[in-house]
């Protein structure tokens, strides 16, 4: 019996999502998606940067010359930038049933939020600034749905949407690079000293030298050491777990910008391994596979921290305390976890 219950469920599914199956109203509603997704297209891939380097006149382009920028500190820190399309449509993907199932009605608010996205896009296009066109194309691409369809609809695309901000080359971070090579390369020698071994900071180099004075070792922490580039995949990584993992926007956030440490602290376990190799094993070694590998150190810390505080968050203690005895049980929880 349950058998044909999902056999006859696929089949009027089935029947339901073919396009002979779709009414008036729902083939005018991808009529009108349609439109506005050529619409968009159109203007951002035609008149979206105005800014004369690789990709022309188009703001997709544009982004795309970015991602693959080797000339930046630290070289294609945006590289990542290929995938955070796919995984906000992922997002889409797994809000489908919300999204279904939500009331729709017109919502004036999301005309007044195209209006002031067309007014950004054009301040950015005098500005000669393609990043702001393409903040505004982001918030055009909520605005639309509010509109039309409403917040109760848009606030389940609240997410998808603003994830594409991670897709946006934001090249002006790259002024807290050497900040943060300074800091990873104080925390590093202060690790390394605890562990009793005797270097010296020189800007953002780490030296070792032997009773004669001579140099042993020395580790540079150069732009490409700095963390950047670290810190804004975590970011992005920590944003998709967090929403996926956490139940309330508070917890939410204080996971997302978790990541901002968690980053800082891959990285200087980084600057230590390395720092230990070469005082173990030598300069070359330390400078070279070891160097050029190290980076998984840096993500193998980051995201172990990242899903031990995502775990922390998700652990009621006044539970566990209960279970260990330490305080009265108290009468059980009605109702599902918020």
């Amino acid at each position: 019996m349950k058998d044909n219950q999902q056999s006859g469920s696929t089949v009027i599914l089935s029947d339901r999502w073919r396009l002979a199956a779709l009414d008036r109203g729902e083939w005018m509603g991808l009529g009108l998606a349609a439109v506005v997704v050529g619409f968009l297209f159109a203007m951002f891939h035609f008149l979206g940067n105005t800014v004369a380097e690789a990709g022309g006149r188009s703001a997709f382009l544009w982004m795309y010359a970015r991602w693959q920028d080797k000339i930046s500190f630290g070289g294609a820190d945006y590289s990542h930038g290929f995938i955070i399309p796919f995984v906000s449509l992922w997002a889409v993907w797994h809000k489908r049933h919300d999204l279904m199932s939500a009331p729709r009605s017109i919502n004036p608010s999301g005309l007044a939020l195209i209006v002031v996205a067309l007014i950004l896009h054009w301040i950015g296009a005098k500005m000669q600034q393609t990043r702001v066109s393409l903040a505004a194309l982001i918030l055009l691409l909520w605005a639309f749905p509010l509109y039309f369809y409403g917040w109760r609809f848009a606030r389940h695309l609240v997410f998808p949407v603003s994830y594409l901000v991670f897709c946006i080359p934001l090249n002006f971070l790259d002024v807290i690079a050497f900040p943060l090579r300074i800091f990873a390369t104080n925390v590093s020698v202060a690790v390394l000293h605890g562990l009793s071994i005797d270097v010296v900071q020189v800007g953002s180099s780490i030296r070792a030298f032997d009773a004669m004075g001579a140099e042993r070792w020395g580790v540079d922490v150069a732009n490409p050491c700095s963390g950047l580039r670290s810190l804004l995949a975590m970011t992005a990584l920590t944003a998709v777990y967090a929403y996926v993992t956490q139940r309330t926007l508070l917890k939410r956030w204080v996971l997302f910008l978790s990541s901002i440490p968690l980053a800082i602290a891959g990285n200087v376990v980084r600057i230590i391994f390395i720092g230990l190799i070469a005082e173990s094993l030598g300069e070359r070694v330390a400078v070279g596979l070891v160097h050029d590998y190290s980076g998984y150190v840096v993500f193998t810390v980051a995201i172990l921290l990242m899903v031990s505080v995502g775990s922390a968050l998700n652990t009621e203690f006044r539970w566990r305390w209960v279970g260990l005895g330490r305080l009265p049980a108290g009468p059980p929880r009605q109702g599902p976890r918020p």
